[in-house]
């Protein structure tokens, strides 16, 4: 029984510093880093990029609307075109930074906002699935049922479902609002069960208690969260308990 765990990385930005990269990095099999839309600068990109790479941990472009002001969670109404040209140019700027550290992208999963507007958009995630293509039709990570994992399949490529250890889920499988009450988990211990449920039981109980299909081939945690390194390091030692393997999705096969 193998898992992927992922968590967002890179997201520092100048003087201003969020998370503890180097931490975490000894924690998760898949690094989702940022690409300078929404959050990250050249130099914090080649310094994570880099390190995922001494520690052999997968580098994924993570995506998202050109909004750093909003830190990438705030909708925008951008076009199909400009947003296939934001993201196709996202995805070869980090990979040109993770090449030249003796790596590369793996995987391309969008942030924030996107990630959110994908799963019913279709002008939007036909607009990404397309840049992916464009850009050698790497694997995308996404949430289950998502428009995105839909488009991306009937494209030919690898579509990747995932859960989220410490978010909240509506009835429907969506995340919750970030701005709702409980949205955000904080408790690396609730959050640690969470994981193993998901990936064992491939289930997790909504915010109205109903139950939700988690059938996926990764687990994220955020980086950004307080005490991110001891959540996400509570679901990797559940997880290991639990008698899974965590090796990166990519490699599954």
């Amino acid at each position: 029984m193998r898992i992927d765990l992922n968590a967002d990385l890179g997201e520092s930005f100048g003087r201003w510093h969020l998370g503890d990269d180097e931490a975490l990095l000894q924690v998760v099999t898949s690094a989702n880093i940022a690409c300078g839309f929404h959050a990250g600068d050249p130099a914090t990109l080649v310094r994570t990029c880099a390190a995922a790479a001494e520690r052999g941990v997968r580098i994924g472009a993570q995506v998202g609307y050109r909004d750093l002001a909003g830190f990438g969670r705030r909708f925008i109404d951008v076009s199909a075109e400009d947003l296939y040209a934001d993201v196709l140019y996202q995805i070869g700027a980090l990979d040109g930074i993770a090449r030249s550290v003796g790596s590369r992208v793996s995987y391309v999963k969008p942030h924030g906002a996107l990630y959110n507007t994908v799963v019913h958009h279709e002008e939007q995630a036909a607009a990404v699935v397309r840049a992916v293509a464009a850009a050698g039709g790497l694997p995308i990570l996404g949430l289950p049922g998502s428009a995105v994992l839909t488009a991306a399949s009937a494209a030919g490529i690898r579509a990747v479902p995932e859960a989220f250890a410490d978010r909240a889920y509506t009835a429907e499988g969506t995340l919750m609002p970030r701005t709702s009450p409980g949205a955000v988990l904080t408790d690396p211990s609730a959050i640690a069960k969470r994981a193993v449920r998901m990936a064992l039981e491939h289930e997790v109980t909504a915010i109205d208690g109903s139950l939700v299909s988690t059938s996926a081939e990764s687990i994220c945690v955020h980086g950004d969260s307080p005490d991110a390194v001891a959540m996400a390091t509570a679901v990797r030692d559940a997880l290991v308990d639990a008698g899974l393997d965590l090796v990166p999705f990519i490699d599954h096969g």
